[in-house]
């Protein structure tokens, strides 16, 4: 059984013109389905913990990175079910990593296809992520994305960016990577990376790779603020991993402590915790891919 999960109000009328397509496709097939449409935060996720109980259940999540995060947080038996990305979302940074389709209907064409295959995810004591674990700048960009009413989407997202970067801050973390040494750090930012890209394209894990069973882990360290400006471009490219500022790591496990008031992100949730324990599970998530 194909379960859509939706949220009719997602990507400003994009979700709603995709179930369309999808629903157009499987029909066309004759393939049997059923809709599922979100009505309250979290929804997604109790309406994938209730499918996950039943064997061979195929999960079509239509939406982005949020929805993909809330779908995953959601499933209880692992080998009940199969995940399809629809992207409709606004950043689409997790397909992009994974190098799934980004329009609908070659998204189903490969669904329809039915190759599985596992992809990795990271365990953050009591919730998941599938892309990306951040914080430092990318948490207060999210933070004055909330609350930026003139703009819309990537324009919203990049107006917040060069606001917080007008007005930079050092945050305070300490990080033990696979039980090694602990490195207290004043950082711009970190990305603790499945997946490659943040906000919609900011490559912060260049080098993530989504089923190789490591995390991608990059710290950007405190500089010269005067700098900052300067050092855009090279966020924006991905080739801030190569410079002095920037320390790059592989593990399979990062524990953080935060030393200060800074917050985490997971796939563009925020989130309060003072300690996290964060590591790679591999072979366990299916997908069609």
């Amino acid at each position: 059984m194909y379960h859509i999960i939706v949220n009719p109000k997602g990507g400003k009328g994009k979700s709603l013109k995709a179930l369309e397509t999808v629903e157009s496709m499987l029909k066309e097939k004759s393939i049997e389905y059923v809709v599922h449409r979100t009505e309250y935060a979290e929804h997604a996720t109790q309406i994938t913990r209730e499918i996950s109980a039943v064997p061979d259940s195929k999960i079509l999540m239509l939406g982005g990175d949020g929805s993909y995060n809330s779908v995953l947080n959601g499933i209880e038996n692992f080998e009940n079910v199969t995940l399809g990305f629809v992207p409709c979302g606004t950043g689409n940074d997790f397909v992009s990593a994974s190098k799934h389709p980004k329009k609908v209907t070659e998204a189903m064409e490969v669904i329809l296809k039915g190759n599985e295959t596992y992809i990795d995810f990271i365990q953050l004591d009591d919730r998941r992520c599938l892309n990306v674990l951040g914080a430092g700048m990318d948490v207060d960009v999210l933070l004055k994305y909330a609350e930026m009413k003139p703009f819309h989407g990537k324009v919203k997202y990049y107006a917040s960016l060069f606001y917080v970067l007008a007005h930079t801050r050092w945050h305070k973390l300490r990080l033990t990577i696979d039980g090694g040494k602990p490195m207290d750090k004043s950082v711009f930012m970190i990305g603790i990376g499945n997946g490659r890209s943040i906000g919609g394209g900011m490559p912060i894990c260049p080098n993530a790779v989504v089923d190789d069973g490591k995390l991608s882990i990059v710290v950007v360290n405190e500089m010269k603020k005067a700098m900052i400006p300067f050092r855009l471009l090279g966020f924006l490219t991905g080739k801030h991993v190569h410079k002095s500022y920037a320390e790059e790591f592989e593990g399979k496990s990062v524990k953080i402590e935060v030393l200060d008031d800074s917050k985490f992100e997971a796939d563009g949730e925020v989130f309060e915790s003072k300690f996290i324990n964060c590591h790679l599970v591999a072979n366990t998530l299916k997908v069609f891919r």
